[in-house]
């Protein structure tokens, strides 16, 4: 093998792994994620909507899009100030009054022949000890949840489907706005994207996969120019 063959081996190699990088990245997952408000800025809920119990003049949102992993979640969009959400639902003695914002993506994000709705946000007052669930429950029925209690849909969006994955795109991509983690089986926050067994890494990183392939290259790419050198010295003899 010439030093020329070795450098198209190493570059054919290299292109292919680049392939696989680019396949990896296609692949993102469709759900609902969950966000608190807070300072003027959307941070991903700790918790789960089912455990979460905000307090009375607290703001949370929703977003339904596809997220390429833990870092890629899309953030709710639109205003989120609790005084204007909850300007036309008075206080009462015994409630509390809990602003959602509910963000149903947009439509390179929805599911093949659906239509995502507007954005809206609602004042949900509930009793004191109320969880998020039921704050959302009170104002955007029906919702839909799936064996593991993961929310599936809000006010009946999606149809159909469940954090299921979706490939041929650059997920993730479709507002450009800020970072969370993907939900867990609760709706709680979880280190990896939905389905992580796919096997991406916890932190939304490369796979042990594409680790390995490049591992695999470097040694290709070493044999390759070692063989070449051999080549060159025995006619240089």
């Amino acid at each position: 093998m010439t030093r020329r063959s070795a450098a198209l081996v190493l570059a054919m190699l290299l292109l292919a792994l680049a392939g696989a990088a680019g396949s990896a990245r296609a692949a993102g997952y469709r759900y609902w994620s969950f966000w608190d408000r807070s300072a003027g800025g959307w941070t991903y809920a700790t918790q789960g909507p089912s455990t979460a119990r905000p307090g009375d003049g607290d703001v949370q949102g929703f977003r339904f899009a596809v997220s390429a992993d833990s870092q890629d979640a899309s953030q709710p969009r639109g205003a989120a100030s609790f005084a204007a959400i909850c300007a036309g639902t008075p206080a009462r003695d015994g409630a509390k009054r809990v602003a959602l914002v509910l963000d149903f993506g947009t439509a390179a994000d929805a599911p093949g022949g659906e239509v995502p709705p507007s954005p809206r946000t609602a004042c949900a007052r509930v009793s004191p000890d109320a969880t998020t669930a039921e704050a959302l429950a009170a104002v955007a029925k029906p919702l839909r949840y799936d064996a593991n209690a993961l929310l599936c849909a809000i006010a009946g969006y999606p149809r159909t489907g469940c954090g299921e994955q979706v490939s041929g795109q650059e997920p993730g991509k479709t507002s450009g706005e800020g970072s969370g983690q993907a939900s867990g089986g609760d709706g709680t926050a979880s280190a990896a994207k939905p389905g992580a067994e796919a096997g991406d890494a916890a932190d939304g990183g490369p796979s042990v996969g594409l680790y390995a392939g490049a591992a695999a290259v470097a040694v290709l790419a070493a044999a390759a120019v070692w063989q070449a050198r051999r080549r060159g010295s025995r006619g240089n003899g």
